[in-house]
C-alpha cells in the first residue's frame, strides 16, 4: 500500500459517519487527532481544525464533500510557502544537498541527475562527502545509472578542493548543472557547519551569479524529528527547499504540511519508491487531492 492509499484509508474512515457541523466537537476532536497522527504536528493539526470550523460557520459549509474540499483548500494554502521549482536558470546552476547521514542524499542526487538529463540537461555530480565510507563509489554508480559526469577524489581528501574541481570541469563542459553531495551531518556539529559555509564560499568565488539551492534531504518516516532537523538546518545552512525521502514507507507524511506551515521552506520533491523514476516534483495540490 503506497503512501497516498494508507493516508486515503486513515483519513475517509476518520471522517466519514459524523454530522460534520460547526458545532459536532466529536468530529473536529477526532479530525485534530487524525492530523496530529499523521504528522502535521500539534499546533499546525489545531489551526487547520480551526480554520474549517470557522469556513465552515462562515460560509455555511456542511456535507461530507463540501468539508473535504474545504479542508484541502486549507491544506494546500498551508503549503504554498514558495517556489516548488528548482532555480536553474543561471549555469552552471549549483545545488547542494544536506542533512543527516542515511536520509537518502546521494540516491536523490542519482535520481535528479536521471530527471534533469531526460529533460536535456548537462548534469556533472560532485562527490563532496569525503568521509563517508564508499560515498564516492555510491555515487559513481548512479553517476553512471543516470548518464551523468562525476568528480570525485580520494576518501579523506578536502571536500572543499572537490568541490572546486567540480565547478572548474562545469564551466569548462558548459555543464547546466552540479548536484553536490556533502557529509551527513547533524545542524550542531559546529566544524560540519563551517565546512559548509566554506563550500559556498567557493560557490560564491569560482561561480558569482550562478543559480543557487541547498536542499536539505529529510526520511519522511522520522515524522517530528525530521521537523526538529529542518528547524535547526534552516537557522545555520540558508535552506531555499526540502527533499522529503520514504514517502512511500510512511502515513506520516503529514510532515510535508509542517515544515513548510512552520519554516516556510517549500518541499520540492518526495521521494515515492527506490526506482530511478520515483523521485518527483512536489505538488501541493495533488498531494491534498490524494490524501483527502
Amino acid at each position: 500500500m503506497g503512501f497516498f492509499s494508507k493516508l486515503k484509508k486513515i483519513w475517509q474512515e476518520d471522517i466519514t459517519g459524523y454530522a460534520i457541523s460547526p458545532d459536532d466537537e466529536a468530529f473536529f476532536d477526532d479530525l485534530e487527532e487524525s492530523l496530529i497522527l499523521a504528522d502535521l504536528g500539534v499546533e499546525t493539526s489545531a489551526e487547520a481544525v480551526e480554520r474549517l470550523r470557522s469556513k465552515m460557520k462562515r460560509e455555511g459549509v456542511s456535507g461530507e464533500t463540501a468539508v473535504r474540499a474545504a479542508l484541502r483548500e486549507i491544506l494546500a494554502e498551508m503549503l504554498n510557502v514558495g517556489d516548488t521549482a528548482l532555480n536553474l536558470e543561471e549555469k552552471p546552476a549549483v545545488v547542494l544537498f544536506i542533512g543527516v547521514n542515511g536520509v537518502g542524499k546521494t540516491t536523490s542526487i542519482g535520481k535528479l541527475g536521471h530527471r534533469m538529463k531526460e529533460e536535456g540537461k548537462r548534469v556533472l555530480f560532485c562527490a563532496a562527502d569525503t568521509f563517508r565510507a564508499a560515498a564516492a563509489d555510491q555515487l559513481q554508480i548512479w553517476a553512471e545509472r543516470a548518464e551523468c559526469e562525476l568528480v570525485r577524489s580520494g576518501e579523506g581528501a578536502d571536500p572543499g578542493a572537490v568541490l572546486f574541481d567540480a565547478l572548474s570541469a562545469a564551466k569548462a563542459r558548459n555543464v547546466d548543472a552540479v548536484l553536490c553531495d556533502t557529509a551527513g551531518r547533524l545542524h550542531n556539529k559546529e566544524n560540519l557547519m563551517k565546512e559548509l559555509a566554506k563550500l559556498s564560499k567557493i560557490i560564491d568565488r569560482e561561480c558569482p551569479g550562478a543559480s543557487r539551492e541547498t536542499l536539505l534531504v529529510l526520511d519522511a518516516t522520522t515524522g517530528q524529528n525530521g521537523l526538529i532537523q529542518a528547524r535547526g538546518f534552516r537557522e545555520t545552512a540558508g535552506l531555499t527547499g526540502i527533499v522529503l525521502t520514504k514517502l512511500d514507507g510512511t502515513a506520516k507524511g503529514g510532515i510535508v504540511i509542517a515544515i513548510a506551515k512552520e519554516l516556510g521552506v517549500p518541499v520540492k520533491f518526495v521521494g515515492l519508491g527506490e526506482g530511478i523514476d520515483d523521485l518527483r516534483p512536489f505538488d501541493a495540490k495533488e498531494y491534498v487531492e490524494a490524501i483527502i
